[in-house]
């Protein structure tokens, strides 16, 4: 596994460094934005690890531009900011995950490696499978979707909550469902970050289309149906 770590603070920087590569992880740490974004878009990695107050380029805009240039890396980003609003903000740039500054070394851990299983899973799904509902297909093995014959751009974390709604198209899931089978974990920081994606995908995949796809169950949570 290679992690891209960007981290203003040296001493921070090494340290979470020599915590990555005794897991076994090779870990590239660079200072700021700029250089970030340059390194990202020219190599591969499994996971990117990003601090919010970088120089030349912050964490939001440097996740924004790599979303843009077609990046899909799973993002981890690290804040010392509380505001609910900021982290909203990391997930609306293209984040999957967000985590406090201080933290304990074995919740980074465990956020990176759900992080990396769960790229895992999509990366190294059985060959040619494909999910459908209606004219909305979903390609798990390259990591593709469409619908009406047109291509649509998905984050990593978009991409997994489709797939989960298709794989169970005709239930109803309930946002604790969603939350424990996409992100793995509670989110006491954006307890919204469920209705935040469905909102990110309906405006994908139902935007511009005669039927909706994707359906609100009121006081229970979300269901996929054709």
């Amino acid at each position: 596994m290679k992690i891209l770590l960007a981290e203003d603070d040296l001493r921070l920087g090494r340290a979470v460094r020599r915590v990555f590569e005794e897991e076994g992880y090779e870990t590239i740490v660079v200072s700021d934005g700029a250089q970030a974004l340059n390194i990202a878009t020219g190599a591969e990695f499994d996971v990117m690890v990003l601090d919010i107050m970088l120089p030349e380029l912050d964490g939001f805009e440097l996740c924004r531009r790599l979303r843009l240039d077609g990046v899909q890396t799973p993002v981890l980003m690290m804040t010392a900011r509380v505001e609910v609003e900021d982290r909203v903000k990391g997930l609306d740039a293209g984040a999957d995950d967000y985590m406090l500054k201080p933290f304990a070394v074995a919740e980074l851990l465990a956020r990176v490696r759900a992080l990396t299983r769960r790229s895992s899973k999509v990366n190294g799904a059985a060959s040619g499978q494909q999910l459908r509902a209606a004219d909305l297909v979903l390609d798990v093995t390259r990591h593709s979707a469409r619908r009406g014959g047109h291509d649509i751009e998905l984050t990593v974390k978009e991409f997994q909550l489709l797939e989960l709604l298709l794989r169970h198209q005709g239930e109803v899931l309930t946002r604790s469902q969603i939350l424990d089978q996409v992100w793995q974990y509670d989110r006491d920081f954006a307890s919204n970050v469920v209705d935040i994606y469905i909102h990110y995908l309906r405006n994908k995949i139902d935007k511009g289309f005669d039927k909706s796809l994707i359906h609100t169950v009121r006081g229970i949570g979300y269901s996929l149906r054709a």
